[in-house]
Protein backbone atom coordinates (compact mmCIF):
# COMPACT_ATOMS: atom_id res chain seq x y z
CA UNK A 1 0.00 0.00 0.00
CA UNK A 2 2.66 2.43 0.82
CA UNK A 3 4.46 1.89 -2.44
CA UNK A 4 1.37 2.38 -4.68
CA UNK A 5 0.46 5.18 -2.33
CA UNK A 6 3.94 6.79 -3.04
CA UNK A 7 3.53 6.19 -7.26
CA UNK A 8 0.40 8.04 -7.25
CA UNK A 9 1.88 10.94 -4.94
CA UNK A 10 4.94 11.44 -7.82
CA UNK A 11 1.65 12.32 -10.57
CA UNK A 12 -1.48 13.00 -8.53
CA UNK A 13 -0.36 16.56 -7.33
CA UNK A 14 1.13 18.10 -10.74
CA UNK A 15 -1.82 16.72 -12.42
CA UNK A 16 -4.20 18.21 -9.66
CA UNK A 17 -2.59 21.53 -10.14
CA UNK A 18 -2.39 21.23 -14.10
CA UNK A 19 -6.85 20.68 -14.03
CA UNK A 20 -7.36 23.33 -11.96
CA UNK A 21 -9.31 26.47 -12.94
CA UNK A 22 -6.41 28.58 -11.92
CA UNK A 23 -3.97 26.83 -13.86
CA UNK A 24 -3.95 29.73 -16.28
CA UNK A 25 -4.53 28.32 -20.05
CA UNK A 26 -7.56 31.15 -21.31
CA UNK A 27 -9.71 28.62 -21.61
CA UNK A 28 -12.45 30.72 -19.36
CA UNK A 29 -12.47 32.97 -22.46
CA UNK A 30 -13.89 30.43 -24.79
CA UNK A 31 -17.39 28.41 -25.64
CA UNK A 32 -15.95 26.20 -28.59
CA UNK A 33 -19.38 26.83 -30.31
CA UNK A 34 -21.37 26.81 -27.12
CA UNK A 35 -22.29 30.76 -27.39
CA UNK A 36 -23.79 30.22 -30.97
CA UNK A 37 -25.36 26.94 -30.17
CA UNK A 38 -27.65 28.66 -27.39
CA UNK A 39 -28.46 31.35 -29.65
CA UNK A 40 -29.56 28.76 -32.40
CA UNK A 41 -32.00 27.56 -29.75
CA UNK A 42 -29.84 24.33 -29.29
CA UNK A 43 -29.08 24.88 -25.11
CA UNK A 44 -32.18 26.52 -23.25
CA UNK A 45 -32.05 24.33 -20.02
CA UNK A 46 -30.56 21.79 -17.86
CA UNK A 47 -32.49 19.06 -19.88
CA UNK A 48 -31.03 20.38 -23.37
CA UNK A 49 -27.56 21.10 -21.31
CA UNK A 50 -27.32 17.45 -20.61
CA UNK A 51 -28.20 16.64 -24.07
CA UNK A 52 -25.48 18.78 -25.49
CA UNK A 53 -23.07 17.06 -23.38
CA UNK A 54 -23.66 13.72 -23.24
CA UNK A 55 -24.84 13.85 -27.74
CA UNK A 56 -22.65 16.29 -28.90
CA UNK A 57 -19.15 16.77 -26.78
CA UNK A 58 -18.99 13.16 -25.25
CA UNK A 59 -18.67 11.03 -29.20
CA UNK A 60 -16.61 14.21 -30.00
CA UNK A 61 -14.11 13.01 -27.31
CA UNK A 62 -14.25 9.61 -27.48
CA UNK A 63 -13.80 9.11 -31.31
CA UNK A 64 -11.38 12.22 -31.94
CA UNK A 65 -10.11 14.56 -29.06
CA UNK A 66 -9.41 11.49 -26.59
CA UNK A 67 -7.57 8.79 -28.84
CA UNK A 68 -5.63 12.33 -30.63
CA UNK A 69 -4.33 12.79 -26.73
CA UNK A 70 -3.49 9.01 -26.55
CA UNK A 71 -1.84 9.33 -30.14
CA UNK A 72 0.27 12.44 -28.98
CA UNK A 73 0.96 11.16 -25.67
CA UNK A 74 3.10 7.88 -27.99
CA UNK A 75 4.34 10.63 -30.01
CA UNK A 76 5.60 12.66 -27.33
CA UNK A 77 9.22 11.36 -27.16
CA UNK A 78 9.42 12.35 -31.34
CA UNK A 79 9.13 15.69 -32.27
CA UNK A 80 8.84 15.14 -35.96
CA UNK A 81 5.89 12.66 -34.58
CA UNK A 82 4.22 15.07 -32.13
CA UNK A 83 4.83 17.72 -34.88
CA UNK A 84 2.80 15.39 -37.91
CA UNK A 85 -0.21 15.12 -35.05
CA UNK A 86 -0.12 18.84 -34.97
CA UNK A 87 -0.87 19.32 -38.38
CA UNK A 88 -3.54 16.71 -38.49
CA UNK A 89 -5.55 18.15 -35.68
CA UNK A 90 -5.27 21.70 -37.74
CA UNK A 91 -6.64 20.04 -40.34
CA UNK A 92 -9.63 18.45 -38.82
CA UNK A 93 -10.32 21.45 -37.01
CA UNK A 94 -12.72 23.26 -39.51
CA UNK A 95 -13.84 26.10 -37.84
CA UNK A 96 -11.00 28.83 -37.75
CA UNK A 97 -12.07 30.16 -34.42
CA UNK A 98 -11.98 26.33 -33.14
CA UNK A 99 -8.66 26.22 -34.51
CA UNK A 100 -7.40 29.29 -33.30
CA UNK A 101 -8.81 28.47 -29.62
CA UNK A 102 -6.86 25.39 -29.71
CA UNK A 103 -3.28 27.05 -30.61
CA UNK A 104 -3.97 29.60 -27.81
CA UNK A 105 -5.18 27.22 -25.28
CA UNK A 106 -2.25 24.91 -26.06
CA UNK A 107 0.70 27.43 -25.95
CA UNK A 108 -0.98 29.27 -22.89
CA UNK A 109 -0.51 25.67 -21.65
CA UNK A 110 2.91 25.10 -22.36
CA UNK A 111 3.70 28.34 -20.89
CA UNK A 112 2.72 27.97 -18.00
CA UNK A 113 4.56 24.31 -17.96
CA UNK A 114 7.56 25.45 -18.91
CA UNK A 115 7.56 27.93 -15.37
CA UNK A 116 7.27 24.61 -13.18
CA UNK A 117 9.23 22.45 -15.73
CA UNK A 118 12.58 22.99 -18.64
CA UNK A 119 12.30 19.24 -19.73
CA UNK A 120 13.74 19.57 -23.29
CA UNK A 121 10.48 18.06 -24.85
CA UNK A 122 8.46 21.24 -24.04
CA UNK A 123 11.58 23.53 -24.91
CA UNK A 124 11.44 22.04 -28.40
CA UNK A 125 7.44 22.18 -29.02
CA UNK A 126 7.66 25.75 -28.04
CA UNK A 127 10.93 26.21 -30.80
CA UNK A 128 8.92 24.28 -33.07
CA UNK A 129 5.93 26.61 -32.59
CA UNK A 130 8.44 29.70 -33.37
CA UNK A 131 9.82 27.86 -36.70
CA UNK A 132 5.86 27.28 -37.74
CA UNK A 133 6.43 23.52 -37.71
CA UNK A 134 3.64 22.96 -35.02
CA UNK A 135 0.82 25.08 -34.41
CA UNK A 136 0.53 24.49 -30.55
CA UNK A 137 -2.37 22.78 -30.19
CA UNK A 138 -3.87 21.51 -26.99
CA UNK A 139 -4.39 18.08 -27.43
CA UNK A 140 -1.07 18.12 -28.07
CA UNK A 141 0.32 20.33 -25.07
CA UNK A 142 -1.58 18.01 -23.00
CA UNK A 143 -0.21 14.97 -24.42
CA UNK A 144 4.04 16.37 -23.75
CA UNK A 145 2.27 17.38 -20.13
CA UNK A 146 0.87 13.64 -19.47
CA UNK A 147 4.84 12.57 -20.36
CA UNK A 148 6.20 14.17 -18.39
CA UNK A 149 4.58 14.50 -15.27
CA UNK A 150 4.71 10.62 -16.03
CA UNK A 151 1.13 10.87 -15.77
CA UNK A 152 -0.88 7.32 -16.48
CA UNK A 153 -2.59 7.10 -19.77
CA UNK A 154 -6.23 6.80 -18.52
CA UNK A 155 -5.41 9.25 -15.87
CA UNK A 156 -4.57 11.65 -18.39
CA UNK A 157 -7.80 10.93 -20.29
CA UNK A 158 -9.95 11.33 -17.85
CA UNK A 159 -8.68 14.58 -16.65
CA UNK A 160 -8.60 15.91 -20.59
CA UNK A 161 -12.53 14.52 -20.72
CA UNK A 162 -13.29 16.36 -17.30
CA UNK A 163 -12.19 19.51 -18.23
CA UNK A 164 -13.85 19.81 -21.48
CA UNK A 165 -17.22 18.81 -20.26
CA UNK A 166 -17.08 20.76 -16.93
CA UNK A 167 -15.25 24.01 -19.50
CA UNK A 168 -18.37 23.75 -21.54
CA UNK A 169 -20.89 24.11 -18.30
CA UNK A 170 -19.42 26.99 -16.96
CA UNK A 171 -19.50 28.79 -20.34
CA UNK A 172 -23.54 27.75 -20.20
CA UNK A 173 -23.76 29.61 -16.48
CA UNK A 174 -23.19 32.58 -18.12
CA UNK A 175 -24.79 32.05 -21.59
CA UNK A 176 -28.14 30.10 -20.43
CA UNK A 177 -30.70 30.86 -17.25
CA UNK A 178 -29.19 27.80 -15.28
CA UNK A 179 -27.89 27.77 -12.05
CA UNK A 180 -25.10 26.18 -10.78
CA UNK A 181 -27.18 23.52 -8.87
CA UNK A 182 -28.55 22.36 -12.26
CA UNK A 183 -24.83 22.39 -13.90
CA UNK A 184 -23.59 20.01 -11.86
CA UNK A 185 -26.51 17.63 -12.23
CA UNK A 186 -26.02 17.72 -15.86
CA UNK A 187 -22.04 17.18 -15.89
CA UNK A 188 -22.41 14.54 -13.27
CA UNK A 189 -24.84 12.64 -15.84
CA UNK A 190 -22.11 13.29 -18.58
CA UNK A 191 -19.72 12.03 -16.33
CA UNK A 192 -20.99 8.96 -15.82
CA UNK A 193 -20.60 8.04 -19.98
CA UNK A 194 -16.91 9.55 -19.03
CA UNK A 195 -15.29 6.22 -18.21
CA UNK A 196 -16.98 3.90 -21.24
CA UNK A 197 -15.41 6.87 -23.84
CA UNK A 198 -12.29 6.03 -22.32
CA UNK A 199 -12.16 3.05 -22.80
CA UNK A 200 -13.46 2.72 -26.16
CA UNK A 201 -11.44 5.78 -27.25
CA UNK A 202 -8.53 3.32 -26.24
CA UNK A 203 -9.47 0.68 -29.33
CA UNK A 204 -9.61 3.21 -32.13
CA UNK A 205 -6.38 3.27 -34.32
CA UNK A 206 -5.56 6.44 -36.09
CA UNK A 207 -6.53 5.74 -39.59
CA UNK A 208 -10.37 5.47 -37.98
CA UNK A 209 -9.77 8.45 -35.48
CA UNK A 210 -12.43 11.51 -36.12
CA UNK A 211 -15.64 13.04 -35.35
CA UNK A 212 -18.04 15.09 -37.56
CA UNK A 213 -20.96 17.37 -35.83
CA UNK A 214 -22.58 19.82 -38.23
CA UNK A 215 -24.35 21.56 -36.18
CA UNK A 216 -21.31 22.39 -34.07
CA UNK A 217 -19.26 23.09 -36.58
CA UNK A 218 -21.87 25.53 -38.42
CA UNK A 219 -21.91 26.99 -34.73
CA UNK A 220 -18.56 27.75 -34.49
CA UNK A 221 -18.00 29.07 -37.60
CA UNK A 222 -21.54 31.63 -37.49
CA UNK A 223 -19.38 32.80 -33.81
CA UNK A 224 -17.13 34.88 -36.01
CA UNK A 225 -20.11 37.26 -37.69
CA UNK A 226 -22.75 37.57 -34.33
CA UNK A 227 -23.60 40.80 -33.59
CA UNK A 228 -22.49 40.62 -30.08
CA UNK A 229 -20.54 38.07 -27.77
CA UNK A 230 -19.19 37.15 -24.90
CA UNK A 231 -16.21 34.43 -25.26
CA UNK A 232 -13.52 34.52 -28.39
CA UNK A 233 -15.06 31.07 -29.39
Amino acid sequence: MESNAFCVADWLPSLLQTADPLFPTGAYAHSFGLEEFVRLGGVQNEKSLTLFLTDHLLPQLERAELPYLRFGIDAANSMEDLCALDSEINAWKLAAESRLASCQIGTRRLTALLTTSNDARLLAYTEAIKNRRAHGHHICACALQASVQNTPLEAALLVYGYQSLAGACTAALKLVRIGQDACQRSLSNALRGLPSAVTNSLKILRGDAGCFSPILEIAAMRHAFANERLFIS
